[in-house]
């Protein structure tokens, strides 16, 4: 039985709908394809991009907290262990961040944790520029203590030597002066009586008489008096028991020493001093009394 035409006809039409569904399905396929792949190329991009924005933000939160460090003083433990914290959780971000592929929940969490990582720089950099504020308040402080310590030393040592000057006024005022001295030379008979001697070769003792001038400050009482006294040669007189003493800010080695009872009232003293042999010429007597000279006079000897 032969085909009728018509039949066949219908038959390819068909088919040629069946390729075309077959070409369309194909092509809805690729398409698909094509923008799943463009989609997953968006993301990785995408991703890539806000790696480099993260490992970009820790580069400069690591940069503030060296800005911030410059020239800091000593850091308390609290803020050293801040400090050497922030650094730590850098670094572990940059590991992170260093590996080849994140997955979106691996990058959130980056985000995050970088987010919390500003807070916490921030905090620190305000706590260290606080630190430097308070660091400086004390060095402004501390100079002006230097300052004023210095100005309290200054016035304390021009007190100080005021308070010398006034205090070597006062003992050079209160030191005894002479009023008048004479020396009168003698010699001695057998019978131990004294008799005025004008001949060195005759003298044996010499007698120092002196008044004390009015001294209204001067301590009353006993006052130990050094006499020097210089031979015609200009050397000093002295024996086996001389010592020395200070007047006038230097050490001498006096001829005699005695000591007096000053009771402000005028009344004379005299030193009587045995010496031989004397020679001719004329000798020299300085008196001290209380550091300092007290009066001299002289004597001549034929």
């Amino acid at each position: 039985m032969e085909n009728q035409p018509g039949q066949s006809q219908k038959k390819n039409s068909n088919v040629i709908y069946f390729l075309i569904a077959v070409v369309v399905a194909l092509l809805g396929t690729d398409v698909y394809l094509y923008m799943q792949k463009n989609k997953s190329d968006t993301k990785i991009v995408y991703q890539n991009d806000e790696k480099t924005r993260l490992q970009t933000e820790l580069d400069s939160l690591e940069a503030q907290i060296e800005q911030v460090n410059i020239g800091r003083t000593k850091m308390s433990a609290e803020m050293q262990a801040k400090n050497d914290s922030l650094r730590a959780t850098i670094k572990v971000l940059r590991k992170k961040l260093a590996k080849g592929q994140l997955t979106a929940a691996e990058l959130g969490k980056a985000q995050e944790d970088i987010k919390q990582l500003r807070y916490f720089v921030t905090k620190y950099t305000a706590d260290i520029e606080e630190l430097k504020k308070q660091n400086t308040n004390l060095t402004v402080e501390r100079d002006t203590l230097k300052t004023n310590l210095a100005n309290v030393s200054t016035k304390a040592a021009t007190l100080e030597k005021q308070n010398q000057e006034l205090d070597t006024k006062v003992k050079e005022a209160s030191a005894l002066k002479v009023g008048v001295a004479s020396v009168v030379a003698y010699k001695v008979k057998n019978s131990g009586k004294e008799v005025e001697e004008k001949k060195a070769k005759n003298t044996q003792k010499i007698k120092i008489n002196f008044t004390v001038a009015s001294n209204t400050v001067a301590e009353k009482g006993l006052h130990d008096v050094y006499a020097r006294i210089i031979d015609p040669t200009g050397n000093l007189i002295t024996l086996a028991d001389s010592g020395t003493f200070n007047a006038d800010n230097q050490d001498l080695q006096y001829t005699y020493k005695t000591a007096i009872d000053f009771k402000d009232d005028g009344s004379g003293y005299t030193i009587d001093w045995a010496y031989s042999p004397f020679q001719k010429g004329t000798y020299t007597v300085i008196l001290y009394a209380d550091g300092y000279t007290m009066g001299k006079t002289s004597f001549f000897l034929k």
